[in-house]
Order: C-alpha cells, then structure tokens, then sequence
C-alpha cells in the first residue's frame, strides 16, 4: 500500500475519533503527494494539493524539505501548478519558519532573475530564523558586492520583521471562565496519563479539562464575538507544578489565535490568569506562545480594625472579594494604562507586571522566540555592515544598587550575562541574557522540543552549551506500545542534534531511563553555572536551574541562551540540632511549616531561595531543592562548604565516568569535557583562584528565614486535605501536620518510595527499616503494596556493590528486568514490596497509577489532584508526602505509624548527618574580578 493510503486509511480512523487529518511531517509522504499533484488527472489530486498548502509542517521537518524544493520549482516555473501563482508560492514559504525554506529563498534572492530576487527579499525582511549557515551567506554575498544581499542586512539592522509588526491593540475585551477554584495544576490543562499525545496537538487539546468546559468555552466564544476567553484559577495560581508547554498549547488552542492559515492546530496568544497570578515557569511558557498572564488579586485578606488579618476557626486568613470575575464576566484589558477594567469602565487592578515592556514585545511578535532570534540576527546584521546597532527593542534592564553586594543568584547572572554593558554589576529586576550551560529534555516533553527545534530550524546544538541530556525517566515503568512508538523517533533525533541520550537509537548501549533531575544534578559540575530544564523539578543543588517548557529548552539548545530578568532571593538558613531520629525531608517539611507561620503569605513564591545547607552532599542537599518547585519558587540555590562541594563533584565525576564507560558519549565527547570541567573546577577551589559560589554579606533578600531544627521533633507529613470545605486550600503543599496528628489510624492502601525526591541513602534506609522489624517482629509481613523506584541505575549499581540491592531483593515480590520491561500498566497491586524500573513512576501518574480513591503514601513532589491518584466513587483518592522510613513502616502497618513504632523501626539507622554550618557562609565584598563575564 502506498503512504498516502495509509494516510488516507489512518485520516479515516481519526474520523471516528472526531479528529482532522494529522499534520504531515513525513518527507516521503509529502514526496508521493507532490506527485500526485503533478499528474493533472490524478484521483487524489484534489485533496493532495490541500494537504501539501494547508496541512504540512514547517521548519526542518523533512516534509518541509520536499515542499520548500517543489516550490521553488513552481517559482522558477520548473513546474506549474494552477491552483499556485508566483505570487502565493512565495506567502507558503513565508510560513515555513526558515530551514530548507531559507536556503530557497536564499537561492532565488542571491540569483540572476531581478523580479524573483526582489520577491524573495521581500519575504526574507519578514523572516528571523536565521542560522550560522544562512548568515555567513549573507554576509559573503555582501561582500562581493550583491545589493540585494545589502538591502537585506540594512533591513535587519532596522529590524523590520519586527518593527513593521502591527501594534499591540490598546484594548482588549476578554470574558471570563474559571476553570477551577484554588490552584490549578498544569495536570487539569494537560494530563500527565495523556503525555503519549502532546505532540499530536488537535488529539491531546480533547483533554483539556474536561468536554463540558471546552463545550462552555465555545458557547462563550458564540456569545461574545470579538472577545477573547480568559482562563482563570480563581482563589489560586493557574499553572502551579510544572511549565508544561502541552498545557498552554492546549488553553491556545481552545482560546488563542491560529499562528498560520496553512499550519493546523497551532495556536498563540492564549490569555490566563489567577487570584495569585500565575506560577513562574508556567508564565514563561505564556510568554513562548506570546499570550498574556494576569495576577487579578480579585480575593484579599479581610482586616481588623487594626490592620491584621482575620482568621476564621481553623487560624486561616478570611478572604473577602474585591470584585468578581464569574464566568462569563466581560473585562476589558488596557496595554497603555496597563491597568484591568470592567465593562463600566471601572479600574480594577493594575497589571503591569504583566505588561513589561519585554513582554509586550513577545505579545507584538507573537512569542518570545521571534524576539530572542531578532535580536541576534539585528546584532549580526549591523555587525556585518560595520554600522552601529539601531535601538528597537526594550532596552534590557540593568538595575545596579551602590554599596549593595551580591546574592548567589545574582552572582551567577553576572558572571553569565550576555550583551550587557561592560563593568556594570546587575542585581535583582535586571532583565538579561544568560549563557546556558546544561539543559535537559524528558521524554513526554521532547517530542514537542523536537518539533519545536524543527519549528525554528535548528539542527544542532549550540556549540556553546556544556552538556546537555535527554532523558527516558517519564516513560520507564510500561514499555508500551506509545512508548516503543515515540522513544526511540525522540532518541534518534535528539542524538542526531547532540544531546547524550538515554537510549542509544542504534541499541549499541543498555538503555537508561534514569530520572532527569538526578542526571542533570549529576552532570552539573559548576556551581556557578545556569541550567535550563523541561520539567519543573529541574532544581539542582550545584548551579542555578529553572524548569522550562519545551519550547525554552528548545531554545535553549539551538542558541545556548536563555532571556529573564534576575530574580529576588529568600534567604534559608539553619539553628539547633536536629533528633538523629528524623530525616532530612522533616527538614524540608520544617521549612516550608515555619515559613507559613513567620510570614503568613508563601514568600517563597516566583523567587529563588538561597539555602544554606553547606554541611550535606549533592545528593542529599537535592531533597530540598527538588521540592523548592512545590513552593512555587522560582529556583533554588545551595550554597555548599569547600569539602561537601569538592566530595559532590567527584562523585559527579565518577557517574559521568561510568557513562562513558557505558557508551554513552558522543562524537564530540560532552560527557569527557564534563569530567575536565569539573576537574578544573576542583583544582581552582582548592587553589582559591575561584573560591565556591557565597552571597555577598552586605547582599540584600526579600526575606531571611531562619529554620529551627530544635522544633522538628516528630515527622511531618504534607497532607492535601483533600476534604477541606474550601475548595481553594486542597491539594496545596500549606498543610504540613506532624506524625501524631493521625494518631497511629490513618489508613494507608500504597507506599511508594521513588522518583526524585530519593536519593542512594534513601534507598539504603528501606533495607535498614525491614532489617530492624523482621528482627523485632521475626518475619515483614506488608499489609499495603509498597512501591520502589531508584532514581537511577547507577544508584542500583552502587546498591549492589555495597550490598543493600540483596536485602532488597530477598523482601521483594518483584524486581524489574529490562531484557523484558512490563509492556502494560500495573491495575492491581499484591501487599508486598515491587522493585520497579530507576525512573518517575506513580510520581509522574502517566503510566502507572494507585487504584482509585487509594490513600497513598509517598516520597515523591506531587499532591495534586488525579496525578498519583484518582478519586473514585467511594471517596477522594489522596497523595499524602513523607520521609522514606515513615513512608515504609506504613507499608508494613497498613497505616500511619505512631511516634512509638517510627522511633523503634528506625533505631541505629543513621537518616541524616546535617547539621548547621559553623559558621554563616558569605563573603565581605564582590569577587568580581575572578568571574569570567559573557559581554558579547
């Protein structure tokens, strides 16, 4: 059968499913179809002639490819297609988003016919993707003399493509529609056990909440032509738990705009918004998709007489409507006055936060990327004409304070910055480019970073980032027929880009599927470097790392950039002694509990925090800067001793070693310039010509928090009270209650241990815990299932080698083997202890579940509604959060442990060595002058 009938078979399947054709992508479908065509008197000509103008992908797709050559063919009148003029041959390659289609209008711009080069520099003013390839000939086409090459740079000097724009519109009348109350997770917007479809943008938009609401959106779109519809978290956050670009394409795609008339099924300009604002990473993610993110502050704290907050029966904050945004309310959004206003004219909040003159411009272009690459491209141009640069765009903001030192972050922005004004020292608020030293791709979000990359015609990574990983992690636990279908497509292209990937698409190494963060965290070998992330728990404890939608990180990978603006710090630090009988995630749990208490409000929120945590390794320190992202901070720094950095970057050394070993590096060798870095970077620490990374002490925080380890004196558990009355306060990370609180009769129906909340020690703890009660008890007897998932297969190696892998074994009823991976979800579960493949697991809820309704017990991030597990009829499923040790003794109780059991079960375990460091760790001036700065 040939591919066009399959194409035609399968367009026939998705008909059933209520689905348009899929975007074609596939070269040598677009080949057969292109023949067609040709033959005048061809059956299928009709329909083969609209599937080549309206339903290609553009970019570097290979069906890009064939269409960009038979248009060219066309404009050269090679060949002749009625149905395609000149003039419309050249509007397709105007939406084909540079590529093969740059290289053709290249051709015909730099050729002999003046009326076709003419028109194909017109177009090419409109265009930025510009590579190393187009530009350099450019510029030798310049230089021998072509005007019309000369032309073209002057109008990329001026920037037209982005000047010639139309304005934003002054106003902007949107129409409400609350998607939920509380906070909203990206899960409601994009479903993680619906990952498989992303890529498929049309199939994966079905899952966006649920069919009524989508049906409820369009009746408001009928009702209120003209008008845009306006998501909203109301008494929440919209977007909280990760940046999920699949979770924004879909709220585009139901209320944006389309980006092409001939690309189906992508859409911009989506516009949302929350009581609270929007999550950091998610707002980036608007920002790619050129929309617009709005903090109403429409609920407030009601105030006494004098001036304090009041609090109803159970010590929370009462909080009183400032105005209304039910669905269907009609508000009108001003971009000049930058202000909210109802359909009276009324000024409700204002929003300029939302409307920064950076943003306004992604709003103007259509999303960031248009203006990351035009700035370049205008920067290369005036270059190359030897004329100085024209001011276009926002000027990038450069905020310096006198006689005000430097906290980490803003160390590691200055030491990175790109294009700023030479010898200025930024701090916080400062809008900058940044070099991006690592950044990771997982496998449920790289198959859009592929398309992305294709999108904007990259097809190799920067030259400038130091290491860069895709991963396997999300897909581990099932090899399932999605996962044999899209993995091995995801690892053969990232590969070819040049990433070090987890599966080897030629099967010469044993493939990985270990979680991205404890890669990331382990590949990062320089505490002053940037990492960039697909996924919220991108959250090292070496560097500064942000989690990213795939569209950032695709960014980041073809440019090694990154653009934001420098973020305020909160500072953690550490008093007291902690109990030998609690670990380090009651620390965590701590901090988060006695920050509510000190402050009231989440200060933690769209900020970095600066914890001082120098006394603990890589691994351990991970804990708490992996669960920063529940916080709903921005990033986490760890601010580490000599000896603790020195130890974590050998032990880095050694896992990037047994990478290589393992043949996972590629033709350029990343992971061996990753050992020579952070074997320079060990030698200048102990050398003291370029001391590790310490805030200034005369640096300035939004806020200092000091955690008292005195008070922690039982575990904590972070409970999503998920039958709180208000609706706003479940499924939030604010309910920390102590062990006792459940008084040893807490059911628990599953225990996981898992994801990359865990760490080697973690694991080692399991052991220890069922060697302490089968010596009390005589035998482990499991009343609930309990479920372990090590981070990675070198942390399973390293097990073996020490001997806990064997204790493991000898409890468990099941032990992965990846010579034959599980090919469908577990639905049941026996009482006994799975050793499941290194990898998410339950965490990440897209392959494996609890059973609904479980009551669960775990290590891992995520409480959210749904993600663990589902509610079921007979009551709400919930994901309660602890340590690993309480997390396994309930487990063998089938319920939550009393503080007598959980003492007993951990006796002579060692759970954690921190301690405060002895002494504050900063520094009394700005040791600038060691810092290599990235001026160009």
């Amino acid at each position: 059968m040939s591919l066009y009938l399959e194409y035609i078979n399968e367009i026939e399947d998705r008909k059933g499913q209520g689905l348009h054709p899929q975007p074609i992508d596939s070269g040598e479908l677009l080949a057969e179809i292109i023949s067609q065509i040709k033959d005048a008197g061809h059956e299928h000509r009709e329909d083969s002639l609209k599937f080549f103008i309206y339903n290609t992908l553009p970019g570097t797709t290979s069906a890009a490819v064939e269409k960009a050559a038979f248009i060219k063919e066309i404009i050269l009148g090679e060949s002749v297609v009625e149905e395609i003029s000149t003039e419309f041959a050249f509007e397709l390659l105007s939406h084909m988003k540079g590529g093969p289609s740059m290289k053709v209008l290249l051709d015909l711009a730099l050729a002999d016919d003046a009326p076709i080069a003419k028109q194909a520099l017109e177009v090419l003013k409109t265009q930025f993707f510009l590579y190393e390839a187009d530009t350099d000939r450019l510029a030798n086409a310049f230089k021998e003399g072509n005007q019309i090459a000369k032309e073209l740079l002057e109008s990329y000097a001026k920037a037209d493509f982005f000047t010639q724009l139309p304005e934003v519109d002054e106003e902007i009348e949107v129409v409400t529609f609350i998607a939920a109350e509380g906070d909203i997770s990206t899960d409601l917007l994009s479903p993680g056990n619906q990952a498989h479809s992303r890529s498929d943008r049309e199939l994966h938009g079905k899952c966006m909440i649920s069919e009524e609401a989508q049906t409820q959106i369009q009746e408001l779109q009928k009702q209120n032509p003209g008008r845009r519809v306006m998501l909203i978290a109301e008494k929440g956050t919209m977007g909280v738990g990760s940046s999920r670009m699949s979770g924004v394409n879909n709220v585009a795609l139901w209320t944006g705009k389309p980006a092409s008339p001939y690309v189906p099924f992508v859409n911009f300009a989506p516009i949302v918004a929350g009581t609270n604002g929007i999550s950091p990473i998610f707002l980036t993610t608007v920002g790619v998709t050129g929309g617009i993110g709005l903090d109403l502050k429409n609920w407030v704290k009601k105030l006494d007489s004098d001036g304090k907050p009041v609090l109803d029966a159970n010590g929370d904050p009462v909080l009183e409507q400032t105005y209304s945004v039910e669905t269907g309310t009609v508000l009108t959004i001003n971009t000049k006055t930058k202000k909210l206003y109802s359909s009276d004219g009324k000024e409700l909040v204002d929003i300029s936060s939302a409307l920064s003159p950076q943003k306004l411009e992604f709003i103007k272009a259509g999303g960031s990327y248009a203006i990351v690459f035009g700035k370049k491209l205008q920067s290369l141009a005036a270059a190359t004409l030897g004329t100085k640069l024209v001011p276009v765009f926002a000027p990038s903001k450069e905020i310096t304070l006198e006689d005000q030192g430097l906290t980490a972050v803003e160390k590691i922005f200055n030491k990175n910055a790109v294009g700023v004004t030479e010898g200025v020292v930024l701090h916080a608020g400062s809008d900058v480019r940044v070099k991006v030293n690592i950044v990771g791709s997982q496998d449920t979000t790289g198959l859009m970073t592929s398309q992305e990359l294709e999108a904007m015609a990259a097809t190799v990574i920067s030259p400038t980032v130091d290491g860069a990983y895709q991963s396997g992690c999300h897909t581990a636990s099932v090899w399932d027929k999605k996962a044999q279908a899209n993995i091995p497509k995801l690892m053969s292209f990232m590969n070819k880009f040049g990433l070090i990937t987890a599966r080897d698409p030629k099967g010469a190494y044993h493939p990985m599927t270990d979680v991205i963060h404890k890669v990331l965290n382990d590949i990062t070998v320089d505490e002053w470097a940037i990492i960039i992330g697909g996924d919220s728990h991108t959250r090292m404890s070496k560097g500064v790392a942000f989690g990213a939608d795939s569209g950032t990180v695709a960014l980041a990978l073809a440019t090694g950039e990154a653009t934001m603006p420098i973020p305020e710090s909160v500072k953690v630090t550490f008093k007291g002694d902690l109990k030998d009988y609690m670990d380090f995630r009651d620390v965590v749990h701590a901090t988060q509990l006695q920050m509510l208490k000190k402050f009231g409000d989440n200060v933690f929120q769209g900020r970095v925090i600066e914890v001082h945590i120098g006394t603990l390794l890589a691994d351990q320190a991970f804990t708490f800067t992996d669960w920063t992202a529940e916080m709903k901070a921005k990033a986490s720094i760890c601010i580490s001793q000599d000896d603790k950095l020195i130890e974590s970057l050998e032990i880095a050394k050694s896992r990037i070693k047994i990478m290589i070993d393992k043949g996972m590096d590629n033709h350029v060798n990343v992971l061996q310039g990753l050992v020579d870095i952070a074997d320079k970077r060990i030698a200048d620490i102990k050398s003291g010509e370029i001391p590790v990374l310490m805030p200034d002490d005369n640096s300035k925080y939004f806020a200092e928090l000091v955690v008292d380890l005195d008070q922690i004196v039982e575990p904590m558990i972070a409970d999503p009270d998920v039958n709180n009355d208000d609706v706003s306060k479940r499924y939030t990370h604010d309910v920390i209650r102590s062990l006792s609180y459940y008084e040893g009769k807490k059911a628990v129906d599953l225990g996981f241990v898992g994801s990359c909340m865990v760490h080697k020690g973690d694991l080692k703890i399991i052991s220890q815990v069922l060697r302490n009660v089968e010596a009390k008890n005589g035998s482990i007897e499991f009343k609930a299932p309990l479920i372990v998932a090590a981070p990675t297969y070198n942390i399973v190696d390293e097990l073996k080698a020490e001997g806990d892998w064997d204790v493991l074994q000898k409890y468990s009823g099941f032990e992965f083997d990846d010579n034959d991976p599980k090919q469908t979800a577990r639905t049941e579960y026996e009482n006994m202890m799975y050793l499941e493949r290194p990898g998410c697991n339950l965490c990440m809820g897209n392959q494996e579940k609890a059973a609904k309704g479980d009551t669960v017990l775990a290590t891992s991030t995520r409480l959210f509604q749904g993600r663990v597990v589902e509610d079921s009829e007979r009551k709400k499923g919930e994901s309660l959060l602890a340590s690993t040790p309480v997390v396994v003794l309930a487990a063998i109780l089938g319920r939550t442990p009393s503080i007598e059991e959980y003492q007993e079960a951990v006796a002579g375990i060692s759970l954690t060595k921190f301690a405060p460091p002895l002494k504050e760790m900063s520094v009394t001036a700005t040791p600038l002058n060691f810092m290599p700065m990235n001026k160009g």
